[in-house]
């Protein structure tokens, strides 16, 4: 079996280095998008099984993303987790999120999550 792709949409430097070697370990093939990249391009390019994206982009909006992606009928089965030190769980469980997870957070909330949303 393939190891599940996590796609990584999040604009704290420390946060990526530190999820990508956390999500590695576990098993999981990890890619992470550059501050500024495109969201929506890059899932429809890398076909991501789930998308952990922060709420807080610098130059996007990540519930404007998740909408974006709600709304486009090739990608709006992916898995998304979104992430923010905001108390936004109910909005982005609104707006299509799969999962929410609040800043600062355990790995193992975050394991147990994916495993999760990539079982269903």
């Amino acid at each position: 079996m393939s190891k599940p792709k996590v796609l990584l949409a999040e604009d704290d430097f420390t946060m990526v280095t530190l999820l990508k070697t956390l999500l590695k370990m576990e098993g999981y093939e990890v890619i992470a998008l550059d501050a500024d990249a495109d969201v929506i391009e890059a899932v429809r390019t890398i076909t991501p099984d789930v998308l952990l994206m922060d709420v807080h982009l610098f130059s996007q909006n990540g519930l404007d993303v998740l909408a974006k992606v709600r709304e486009s009928d090739d990608i709006k089965n992916i898995r998304v987790l979104m992430s923010s030190g905001s108390n936004v769980k109910d909005e982005c469980l609104k707006r299509g999120a799969d999962g929410f997870l609040m800043k600062p957070y355990m790995p193992d909330d975050l394991f147990k999550l994916l495993s999760q949303v990539l079982s269903v």
